[in-house]
């Protein structure tokens, strides 16, 4: 099959991931330099001809959010001046998604500003995984394929064989997608009602709304990043007789004291995928499991540069 005018680049947030893609497409890693002038500006050069290339580059804008969407940004522009024939970010994780609505007075949506940047600078089309809301794709004007990575957590969960399984959303808004894992692996569900404090904003775990007595639960979440939500949610399912508490997420933030957490808290296992760069903190952790999603990556770029259906993947 060729792909001769398809090129995976990399920025510098995840080049791991952007290998393990250009390996299962069978094509080299796209020739550039990345590099920051003293001051901590971005210096960008192709070192290839790319004209009339279809374009990918695998950019997670997580960890250093600012320093990567400007990369990103700096990248896109000098393949729209190098006449790429199409220009394709792939997001793994999009930054500043949590920032999507007005939910107080006089603060921006700043995931709308992202979208209007990435449009700016020169994309033709994006490539995300598990949007905090699905209506972020809306932000655009250009073309956005939203993937999940539920097929590649699911298929994990389901060759472990994990005994009278409890599929747990650890908040309201989670109970639609925590419904679609639990239907995928025959398992039943139960929601944690969760409130915050008015004061301090932290989360207050009130009640656990299911049957979880001498059952395995998998807390599922889209975004774990200080971990306190899911901490006190897996400590409310202990509370509630829970046998066994596997917490699983797409997007493992895991910052500031989450590591710890995870670690002193009942969650036996957290599985993560690899949209993030993990630390080395967390790559020594013996709870936290990473999974890769390179491989559905790269089918959905296959898709694209082959101009065929990427509806498959949407599940």
């Amino acid at each position: 099959m060729a792909r001769s005018n398809l090129k995976v680049f990399s920025g510098s947030a995840h080049p791991q991931l952007a290998q393990e893609i250009s390996e299962f497409l069978c094509v080299a890693p796209g020739q550039a330099r990345l590099q920051r002038f003293p001051d901590t500006e971005v210096s960008f050069q192709i070192d290839e001809n790319i004209r009339g290339t279809d374009v990918f580059i695998v950019q997670p804008t997580s960890r250093h959010v600012d320093a990567n969407i400007m990369e990103l940004c700096v990248m896109i522009d000098a393949f729209r001046r190098s006449s790429a024939s199409r220009i394709t970010a792939v997001i793994p994780y999009y930054g500043y998604a949590r920032q999507d609505r007005k939910d107080k007075p006089r603060v921006p949506i700043s995931a709308k500003l992202v979208a209007n940047l990435l449009s700016a600078a020169g994309a033709n089309r994006i490539l995300t995984m598990d949007l905090h809301k699905a209506q972020i794709q809306g932000f655009f004007d250009i073309p956005v394929d939203h993937l999940f990575a539920a097929p590649v957590i699911i298929d994990y969960l389901a060759r472990q064989n994990f005994p009278n399984v409890t599929v747990v959303s650890p908040d309201a808004g989670g109970a639609e997608r925590a419904r679609a894992y639990a239907k995928r692996v025959g398992a039943d569900l139960a929601i944690i009602d969760k409130r915050r404090s008015s004061e301090t904003g932290a989360a207050e775990v009130m009640n656990v709304i299911g049957d979880v007595r001498g059952r395995t639960c998998v807390l599922q979440d889209d975004i774990i990043d200080t971990a306190g939500t899911i901490v006190k949610a897996a400590q409310a399912l202990k509370v509630n007789g829970a046998e066994r508490i596997i917490a699983c997420a797409v997007h493992g933030v895991l910052s500031g004291p989450a590591i710890e957490r995870i670690e002193l808290s009942p969650i036996e296992k957290l599985i993560v995928t690899n949209t993030i760069p993990q630390s080395e903190a967390c790559a020594s952790s013996s709870k936290i499991i990473c999974l890769s999603v390179a491989r559905l990556l790269g089918q959905a770029i296959r898709s694209i540069h082959e101009e065929t259906s990427v509806s498959s993947l949407f599940v």
